[in-house]
């Protein structure tokens, strides 16, 4: 039986990247979480030590900000384009460039002055390879949605170890994280994060299932350029409290917000003539 090195890439995670555009008075703010991993001909350093095609993970912390300084940052994702397209361009045994990206949102209270704004944090994933492909995926997590009702469980199996009652008007809550691969040129964030809460405040859900599908149906149908978007979408379940001990009446007002188990629903939505995906991109 021979011992073989499988796939592997290495690089450099999560560099806090804050830049400020300065613009007389008025400033601009880009929080970001950079990180970089790299693939290619690297068996050497894996099998002997030998580290002659390993570009120090230093160098990539660095490279982040320089381009920072002499490029700016537009968007997410041209900045990484950027980065990937200078690692396979620069470093002939760098085969393919992967650069993971986390944007926090900063809410503007004056000229030079900002407030955090955390309800959900936009992501983005650049795969550059040396033949010159690329794949964009740009991506939201931790955005909580709510709709008190016009949301109902019924009709499911039931066996001996089903407890589960049916539910015709209950609450549905979700916190949100999705990624969307383009086809062309990248979609802009905002249009997509409105088509995902639009789709979710306006679709009479029967269960999470149909919601999901719901949300990534609108986004592929708002935006041409994107072919195809996967949806995690926990289901953060609400019991209705029992105040029947208090001689007290409890017509939908009172839950209790779970936390744990809780249901995940996983899926995607495609367009059936999508353009195949250059690598896997929902790790």
């Amino acid at each position: 039986m021979a011992i073989v090195l499988g796939p592997n890439r290495y690089g450099k995670a999560e560099t806090r990247l804050v830049r400020v555009t300065r613009d007389g008075d008025r400033h601009g703010l880009t929080d970001l979480n950079v990180s970089v991993a790299l693939s290619g001909d690297l068996a050497a350093t894996h099998l002997t030590g030998d580290n002659a095609g390993v570009l120090p993970t230093d160098t990539m912390k660095n490279t982040v900000y320089a381009f920072a300084r002499e490029h700016g940052v537009a968007t997410p994702e041209e900045f990484g384009l950027l980065l990937g397209r200078h690692f396979v361009s620069t470093q002939p045994q760098v085969a393919h460039a992967r650069i993971r990206l986390e944007s926090f949102g900063w809410e503007r209270i004056g000229p030079h002055s900002f407030r955090r704004a955390g309800d959900f944090v936009r992501t983005a994933t650049v795969d550059v390879a040396a033949s010159g492909e690329v794949q964009v995926v740009s991506g939201i997590s931790d955005l909580t949605l709510m709709n008190t009702t016009d949301s109902e469980f019924h009709g499911f199996p039931r066996d001996r170890y089903t407890t589960l009652p049916e539910a015709t008007d209950r609450i549905l809550a979700t916190v949100v994280n999705a990624s969307w691969r383009h086809s062309s040129e990248v979609t802009p964030f905002e249009s997509v994060k409105d088509s995902l809460v639009n789709a979710f405040v306006t679709t009479y859900s029967y269960s999470l299932q149909q919601t999901l599908y719901a949300m990534g149906k609108r986004v592929l149908a708002d935006h041409d350029g994107i072919a195809e978007i996967r949806l995690t979408l926990p289901n953060k379940h609400h019991y209705l409290v029992d105040l029947s001990p208090f001689d007290l009446e409890n017509p939908g007002e009172v839950f209790i917000a779970g936390d744990r188990p809780y249901g995940l629903i996983e899926g995607t939505v495609t367009r059936d003539d999508a353009p195949p995906a250059l690598v896997e991109w929902y790790l």
